[in-house]
């Protein structure tokens, strides 16, 4: 028998706060505005990657496809290509958001 699609993990969802939703979590804003690249480490980290693959579309990608949230790998490049603090800061607080609720 031949397996032609895989049952996903979780059930379709969108990121839990906007791109430009700062104001959610202030610490982690300071940390995307302040020290970008320890932000994406930290992202890396959370999810066990290399810390390289921190920021950008790679990484966003990955992250929506776990968690079976809509878009693509346009809407990530778009994201990350005009305004990688705010992607950053925006999967850093789902990361954070999925870890209080048990399902990180």
């Amino acid at each position: 028998m031949e397996v032609t699609s895989q049952p996903a993990a979780f059930a379709p969802s969108d990121f839990h706060t906007g791109l430009l939703s700062c104001c959610e979590d202030t610490s982690v804003c300071c940390y995307g505005c302040f020290c970008l690249t320890c932000l994406g480490c930290s992202i890396a980290s959370d999810m066990n990657e290399c810390c390289c693959c921190g920021l950008g579309m790679p990484i966003r990608s990955v992250y929506r496809t776990k968690y079976n949230i809509p878009g693509s790998l346009c809407n990530d490049f778009w994201a990350g290509y005009f305004c990688m603090p705010c992607a950053a800061c925006q999967l850093k607080r789902d990361i954070d958001i999925r870890k209080r609720t048990g399902e990180f």
